[in-house]
């Protein structure tokens, strides 16, 4: 596992005051082949000065790889300048990205840096890029390319030196196509594409990111033991497919640890939003009218109904087992059970299967 290093760097370095090193550190853990080979590649781009494209579903750490590249890379000792497309309006990204004169519009009482002087001599972080707008894409092209811009209402050349990394979980090929990203821009962008594994394929790290996570819960909330899972807890950690990845697996630990009170965790609630209170659940007298008629009652064959849901559950069972070519964990998956309730079925129905 790597990391001791480049927490220390980000300590010294860090552009965000706010930011908790520990916290960015520790959702880099990691020893499974995907991770390491991820991490490899980094390695190798981080020295070369062109700029990369990482892509990722949401929760894999995009900025945290980003961050590392910076440090690894030359220009480590440099700003480190961050900015999430998604979190501006269209009219306000190419002021924040290049600043602006004084008077250049309304409120624009003085002259303003923008992210790329900021980050002059080092790197400029543009998270969710394939959300910038078109015209704030033809401005970062000609930086890229040349090396200078104006900024907003000015007329004089600014110029910088500053490497991208831009960070998307989108597809930008199939943006360019249709006209939302421009293709010159991608083309510029993507010297080297890397692409964060997510964590239902990082094979081993669920259980070593959920210890620590659970470790730092537990000293942060003070408590006296290590916490320790259950087998059902880590079962449950193991099945599941974390779509929201580490971001997910961090929030579903520390909340297991919290909600727990003891250092045993029995069980992890990964879906916080399950309502208790299931709707429609009152049980009311039918009124006459929503009696059904005595005719249709007596038509129905005793134990009619367990007989049915029992002849549905053992059919799924075996189609689900053949499909996963008898998989337990994955026909758990396909059944949408925990390997808990799949073992109990086939307790249940071993004679007929």
């Amino acid at each position: 596992m790597w990391g001791i290093s480049f927490m220390r760097a980000l300590s010294s370095h860090s552009s965000d005051p706010q930011a908790s090193v520990t916290d960015v550190a520790v959702e880099a853990l990691g020893q499974s082949e995907a991770f390491l080979d991820f991490q490899e590649r980094l390695s190798r781009i981080a020295p070369v000065e062109r700029p990369a494209l990482l892509v990722g579903e949401r929760g894999t750490g995009k900025e945290l790889a980003a961050t590392r590249l910076h440090y690894l890379s030359g220009r480590w000792q440099g700003p480190f300048i961050s900015l999430n497309c998604a979190a501006l309006a269209p009219t306000l990204i190419e002021s924040e990205l290049f600043g602006h004169e004084k008077g250049a519009f309304t409120g624009a009482q003085q002259r303003k840096t923008g992210r790329f002087e900021g980050a002059d001599g080092g790197t400029l972080f543009l998270d969710e890029v394939g959300l910038l707008p078109v015209e704030a894409q033809e401005k970062v092209l000609r930086v890229v390319e040349y090396g200078f811009f104006e900024r907003v209402g000015g007329s004089t050349s600014v110029e910088v030196d500053v490497r991208i990394i831009g960070a998307t979980n989108a597809d930008l090929s199939a943006l360019a196509d249709t006209g939302q990203f421009k293709r010159d821009l991608l083309d510029r962008l993507s010297f080297e594409v890397l692409f964060l594994p997510p964590l239902r394929e990082r094979h081993g790290d669920i259980l070593l990111l959920a210890y620590h996570f659970a470790q730092r819960m537990g000293y942060e909330l003070g408590r006296p033991e290590t916490p320790d899972f259950s087998a059902r807890a880590l079962q449950q950690l193991e099945d599941h497919l974390w779509p929201g990845n580490v971001r997910e697996l961090k929030n579903a630990v520390e909340r297991a640890v919290y909600r727990s009170d003891t250092a045993r965790i029995d069980s992890i609630d990964i879906d916080p939003f399950q309502s208790p209170y299931r709707p429609g659940t009152a049980l009311e007298a039918p009124s006459a009218l929503e009696k059904p008629p005595v005719s249709q009652v007596a038509d129905i064959e005793p134990r009619a109904l367990k007989s049915a849901v029992r002849d549905l559950e053992r059919d799924l069972l075996k189609r689900a087992l053949i499909d996963a070519k008898y998989n337990r964990k994955k026909a758990a998956r396909l059944l949408g059970l925990t390997y808990d309730q799949l073992r109990g079925l086939l307790r249940k129905y071993k004679e007929d299967l």
